[in-house]
């Protein structure tokens, strides 16, 4: 059965963004194409038809992610009223975010795999981190660019790496020791 334009359009829509969260939920390794297909509602055979490779796929889907990590801290932060890194962390270093990783921050669930993957999706994470970089830089109160750029990379590697560490153990209470105290410390030097 063919499908219009606009349709095809939609699905390839519609598997992006959830190839994103199941990447997310599993790892680039974790799910197959079939899986992906089936939990977009369309069949393992219209993957052919919209993508070259899941290698494209996984590339594809982490810009989508990415992309919308950085619209959710845009918005955290228009709503912050000046405390901009203090929302930032209360927002990421949360239960919410430790929980959910198929909706949550693709660099805490990605990042380790995405070592590990074509240059392709390298690249995308390269640039997701600049661009992430680039927020936290307008947001810290500094002089000059080179302090604030480098501060930027000390505080997105440490919420990163502390949501990671968290993941790590589970929804335990040193999950939520390593959250509280990260979010104490950035609130307190930021």
């Amino acid at each position: 059965m063919r499908v219009s334009r606009q349709e095809a359009e939609e699905n390839r829509v519609r598997v992006v963004l959830k190839a994103g969260e199941l990447f997310r939920e599993y790892g680039f390794d974790g799910i197959g194409i079939a899986d992906l297909m089936k939990a977009a509602g369309l069949t393992h055979g219209g993957f052919y038809g919209q993508f070259r490779s899941k290698v494209d796929l996984a590339a594809e889907a982490s810009r989508q992610a990415l992309a919308l990590n950085v619209t959710l801290w845009r918005e955290t932060i228009s709503r912050a009223g000046g405390k901009a890194i203090k929302a930032i962390a209360g927002m990421y270093l949360s239960r919410p975010n430790l929980i959910v990783r198929a909706k949550g921050c693709t660099f805490a669930s990605l990042c380790a795999d995405a070592s590990r993957q074509s240059e392709a999706v390298q690249s995308v994470f390269a640039e997701g981190i600049e661009n992430h970089l680039l927020l936290l830089q307008e947001i810290i109160d500094d002089h000059g660019d080179e302090d604030r750029r480098r501060k930027s990379i000390v505080i997105l590697s440490q919420m990163v790496g502390g949501l990671t560490l968290a993941r790590a153990v589970g929804d335990a209470p040193l999950a939520a020791e390593i959250l509280a105290t990260l979010r104490n410390e950035l609130e307190t030097r930021h």
